[in-house]
């Protein structure tokens, strides 16, 4: 399989004066997280890190004010991937030990995948190509070495700790379902939510061996009591409550009975 060389690896794009959404477009969607930067009064955060194909730090520098928080929502390759770059490092206490040591449950070729995985993936609508990648960051990248790296949490959080900037003030939700360890950043004075994979606008993956359905469900209930203005997920765009609402909705009925 050929690759292209890519001229740059990340996109960006300003959400606000604070936001700015950072994707990496070489990626498959089905690997392609939003990555969040927030800028603070005292220090940044990083909401999810990407794939961790090429650096992300050295990319997104000139966006950084201060020092930077590293956020991860959960520990799925598509969100860690460069995590260890960065010296200040968050996750949620059920999956912490995920990211001490190197995962190598992941590939980035469809043939190196679980054939299991591949099926309820595929099943619930993302079709998965040979390579999750269709260009490569420099011409000595070798994909098939790509591996999560290792990244030891600084600071381990649990429902209702606070993520603070300075300015903004988040509470970290435990959001469990699509895996154990979900949790999203909640700012209950402008009603935005970071909801990592807890939920967005597309398919919902659930039926991962990791996912419980059941549990999914009681954190859509809860999701729709929450009082957003913006929804900022873990893929795909922004969107308000009634949208929230609507996808939740939908999740229950689908799994209702089940």
């Amino acid at each position: 399989m050929s690759f292209r060389i890519a001229e740059r690896w990340f996109e960006r794009r300003k959400i606000d004066d604070d936001i700015t959404l950072i994707w990496e477009p070489h990626v498959d969607p089905l690997g392609r997280c939003n990555i969040w930067h927030v800028r603070g009064s005292e220090s940044d955060l990083l909401v999810d890190t990407g794939i961790g194909v090429a650096e992300l730090k050295p990319a997104i520098a000139d966006l950084f004010g201060h020092g930077v928080i590293a956020f991860a929502t959960h520990t799925h390759f598509d969100h860690v991937g460069g995590l260890h770059e960065f010296e200040h490092r968050i996750v949620g206490r059920p999956e912490a030990r995920v990211m001490e040591r190197s995962d190598a449950r992941f590939s980035l070729y469809r043939d190196e995948m679980d054939p299991d995985v591949v099926e309820v993936i595929e099943a619930a609508g993302y079709p998965i190509a040979d390579c999750l990648l269709d260009a490569l960051p420099h011409e000595s990248y070798n994909p098939r070495a790509w591996r999560v790296e290792p990244a030891r949490p600084t600071r381990i959080v649990d429902e209702g700790d606070v993520v603070s900037i300075g300015n903004r003030r988040f509470e970290v939700l435990h959001l469990p379902g699509h895996s154990p360890g979900s949790v999203g950043l909640w700012e209950a004075a402008t009603g935005t939510l970071f909801s990592g994979d807890a939920v967005y606008d597309g398919p919902l993956l659930d039926m991962l061996p990791e996912s419980d359905v059941e549990t999914y469900c009681r954190t859509m209930e809860r999701l729709m009591s929450l009082p957003v203005t913006v929804v900022h997920a873990g893929h795909e765009a922004s969107f308000g409550r009634t949208r929230l609402v609507e996808l939740c909705r939908a999740y229950l009925e689908s799994r209702s009975g089940k």
